[in-house]
């Protein structure tokens, strides 16, 4: 019977090819895993790249993972950084993983890429490692222990060889049909496609490229590129954008009520009314118990009791845990902090209370959930609902004792993981803390209990994530996963966590964490640390976690320096919260947006803040990329008709692209007049653009062809291409849509490396015996047939079209006017062909915005052709 892809096994392998070794350190010792051994280990013998190791499987196999052994200690050799790579053959091996490993003791499993881009299973015979950066910089590479995992049956991988080879054949013709297009191939590109059933691309990329590369139909290919935005067909490309973020202080009229200044209190937000509430906290001088609540449409605070105390409720406090429950319209409370010389046994009680936003009143569940199976009083937690299944959950936090018994053990306690099920009003301790007494019982499941971490519930997935914190004076940095349904605890590493801290949030400091369902992201916002060593490395960031791709990504770092004084007046003028902590963050998963209120901003131990956030999010929309691409495609008619028409093309310029530019920003205004100035530019007979007067271009016939692409002036139309796609990326960052990236340098260098006949092999041909030549009207020149070049003409300018040009001219003609008359013909051609360039860049450039699976292949022939 076949494997599956479930079917991992160990896989053997031999040591291939190595870059080198030092002494008795052999690549062999790898195979054997033996951490007490400090000679059990591959060193290189220098740490200049490249150094790798390339293995050898017995058979191909689809690897999926990698483990690394370590030594019992931490050792400097240890890889920080590294990149995997693996292949059929040794001379073509693709990236699987790039990362790093800890320095310590623990062995470590990395995920490899299995999957071709397509998604089929991708088999390999080699895995090379390859060393980047060791723990000690000017140490040497040492692997102590490698095990590759994944599947070898001999009949899967068989079956996944024949897909595979048939993948590559396929792409390896369709590679083939791009570069016959782009060189102008017409019957070698139709003969390759009907022999071998291969398509280059969907039929409406097909139609897009007729229209656009060939025809110079713009009109038509802006409707096409609606039609397409319409359909959704960029939606993916818009998802892969960066956020853009954007904070913006609330104010509120200075008659009106709001929250006074605070730290330590507590925010959360009823998504259905887009209602926020706020309790307690401390305001430098004695714990509140005040609660608020905040009409995010009206942008109105409204004081709903200044003492709760007095209602039944709870008493001032701060450092407290509340959630909300949707369904029934109820806020739950739990834990507080105490001072040293409040904590007596009188005190000492972990009181539970449920607020109803509907009749507006307290209810004390209980007076101490430690007596009911559930949590001692703790501070410094953090509390999930299920709403679905009526479960609240809390993890974490220090348990408070009485100030004698913490003086006489000298050691904190913390708590586990505890559910609470509102229907029944019970408690379930899950996961007890590592050092709780029970925790080396094997029928105990137990967890690393910590402080001001993040937990967040994810109610699709039915899974808690819990991550960050501090426990005594260690910083986590592991990633946990609590599944709520098998009650299983796993750690996930992240796939771009490779040990840099500039790839992941630093450990450490204050962390506020929010979670979108729909989207699959996390969201944490880092700032001031409590520790005051600490401080100086601070600033506020904001980072995003994508549970699909499992990668940490920064969204914003702060323009704070640690000295700003902006937190009191001045911050009316500032565009972003100062660094801070004990501040609280609520998401508003309807509109996408998030609130920040208060703070300890660490300057003065009585100085707390009131200033109240809005954090929104943004990425490009459809309309964002329809006036990029539009804006593309108008510049590039644009510029041909500046060729041939400027009268003309002043007036396109005042109409179709001053519609599209917003003159209100300096960087597109700036655009808009370095395209005005083509108007006053044309070209001399040998090629160098000089000004020259737009009455002059009106009514010339041969001066507006462009440079040629080649001779002396090649650097310099390299150097204004450069500066052209400079410019157009920071316009496109302007326009909120980011220019694509994957059209690399061989695309451009595969497109001009055509000769002018190549280009000019396009399907629509004038008859032999004619030269087109830019002009404004069809005027005849020295004998020399002369036609109107536009975006909406033939483009076509084969061997066959010069030739017959050099047939027609008037043999009878005097040298000046027949050397006129070629060089009219040269910079007609020149000028076709230069035109066709910009086209098909701009072609792949459009492409580049749309799903892969429709266009065509991103590689040309020409990067795999080395000379």
């Amino acid at each position: 019977m076949a494997g599956t892809i479930s079917d991992v096994k160990k896989l053997d392998y031999d040591i291939y090819k190595y870059s080198s070794y030092s002494s008795s350190y052999l690549p062999e010792n790898i195979r054997e895993d033996n951490p007490s051994n400090q000679t059990s280990r591959w060193s290189s013998n220098t740490n200049t790249p490249p150094q790798y190791l390339i293995l050898k499987l017995d058979r191909p196999a689809i690897v999926t993972k990698i483990k690394f052994g370590k030594y019992e200690k931490t050792h400097v050799c240890n890889l920080r950084k590294f990149k995997i790579l693996g292949g059929l053959e040794e001379e073509r091996m693709v990236l699987l993983f790039e990362g790093g490993l800890r320095n310590d003791a623990i062995p470590e499993t990395f995920n490899l890429k299995h999957r071709t881009n397509s998604g089929e299973l991708l088999p390999i015979k080699f895995v090379q490692i390859v060393p980047l950066l060791s723990w000690g910089p000017s140490f040497n590479f040492c692997i102590w222990y490698v095990e590759l995992l994944g599947i070898e049956d001999s009949m899967f991988i068989l079956s996944n060889l024949r897909k595979y080879n048939m993948l590559r054949e396929v792409e390896i013709v369709r590679l083939f049909l791009k570069h016959c297009r782009q060189q102008g191939y017409v019957n070698s590109f139709s003969a390759l496609q009907e022999e071998t059933g291969v398509k280059l691309e969907d039929e409406k990329m097909t139609e897009l490229h007729e229209m656009l590369v060939n025809r110079g139909d713009f009109k038509k290919t802006e409707e096409m590129l609606l039609e397409f935005i319409e359909n959704g067909l960029m939606d993916n490309y818009l998802e892969r954008q960066e956020y853009k973020p954007q904070w913006s202080l609330q104010l509120t009229p200075e008659n009106e009520p709001r929250p006074g200044r605070r730290g330590g209190h507590q925010l959360i937000i009823d998504p259905m009314t887009s209602t926020i509430y706020l309790y307690g906290g401390w305001d430098g001088n004695e714990d509140l118990s005040d609660l608020w609540s905040y009409d995010v449409k009206a942008n109105r605070w409204t004081l709903i009791h200044e003492r709760s105390e007095l209602l039944d409720g709870p008493t001032p406090r701060a450092c407290h845990k509340m959630v909300y429950d949707t369904r029934n319209s109820q806020i739950f409370m739990l834990g507080r902090y105490l001072d040293s010389a409040s904590r007596t046994e009188e005190n000492i009680n972990s009181d539970f209370y449920l607020y109803n936003t509907i009749t507006k009143t307290w209810f004390l569940i209980c007076n101490d959930t430690s007596q009911v199976s559930g949590p001692q009083l703790v501070f410094d937690h953090q509390m999930c609902i299920d709403v679905d299944k009526q479960t609240i959950y809390v993890f974490g936090g220090r348990i408070l004792e009485p100030r004698n018994e913490e003086e006489t053990t000298g050691q904190y306690r913390y708590s586990g993981l505890f559910s609470y099920h509102i229907s029944t009003n019970t408690w379930t301790h899950i996961l007890v803390d590592c050092e709780h007494p029970t925790a080396s019982s094997p029928y105990v499941q137990s967890i690393r209990s910590r402080v001001t971490h993040s937990m967040l519930f994810h109610h699709k997935h039915r899974k808690l994530y819990i991550f960050g914190g501090q426990r005594g004076k260690d910083y986590m940095t592991d990633f946990l996963i609590y599944d709520v349904n098998t009650n299983e605890l796993s750690n996930m590493t992240p796939e771009n966590n490779n040990t840099d801290t500039k790839n992941v949030p630093q450990s450490g400091f204050t962390q506020r964490a929010t979670i979108d369902c729909e989207k699959d992201e996390i969201y944490v916002l880092t700032s001031l640390s409590k520790e005051k060593e600490r401080r100086d490395l601070n600033i506020n960031s904001f980072w995003l976690f994508s549970l699909t791709k499992k990668e940490w990504c920064c969204v914003y770092k702060s323009e704070h320096s640690n000295g700003e004084n902006c937190y009191q007046k001045s911050q009316n003028t500032c565009h972003e919260p100062c660094p801070r902590y004990a501040h609280q963050i609520v998401y508003d998963s309807t509109n996408q947006v998030h609130f920040l209120f208060g703070g300890n901003p660490g300057t003065n131990s009585n100085v707390r803040l009131d200033d109240f956030w809005v954090l929104r999010l943004e990425k490009p929309n459809r309309g964002n990329i329809l006036r990029y691409c539009k804006y593309l495609l108008r510049k590039q008619e644009y510029e041909e008709i500046t060729k041939n028409d400027p009268l003309s093309a002043i007036l396109y310029l005042q109409t179709k692209l001053y519609d599209i530019i917003d003159h209100s920003d300096p960087v597109q205004l700036k655009e808009f007049h370095k395209l005005a100035s083509l108007l006053f530019k044309s070209d001399t007979v040998d090629g160098e653009t000089e000004p020259t007067s737009l009455l002059t271009c009106a009514v010339g016939t041969t001066g507006t062809g462009s440079a040629p692409v080649g001779g002396g002036n090649k650097h310099k139309q390299q150097r204004a291409d450069d500066d052209g796609h400079k410019e157009e990326e920071n316009l496109a960052k302007v326009m909120r849509v980011e220019s694509p990236k994957s059209i690399e340098e061989a695309d451009t260098s595969s497109i001009s490396s055509m000769s002018s006949s190549d280009c000019s092999n396009s399907q629509t041909q004038p008859p032999p015996g004619t030269t087109v030549v830019p002009a404004t009207g069809t005027e005849k020149v020295e004998g020399v047939a002369a036609e109107t070049v536009t975006g909406g003409h033939k483009a076509g300018l084969g061997k066959e079209l010069i030739e017959g040009g050099r047939s027609s001219t008037n043999v009878n003609a005097t040298p000046s006017t027949s050397r006129s008359t070629e060089n009219a013909r040269n910079r007609a051609v020149d000028q076709q062909f230069e035109m066709k360039i910009r086209r098909c860049l701009l072609f792949n450039k459009l492409v580049d915005l749309m799903p892969e699976s429709l266009c065509q292949p991103k590689k040309n022939i020409s990067d795999f052709v080395l000379l």
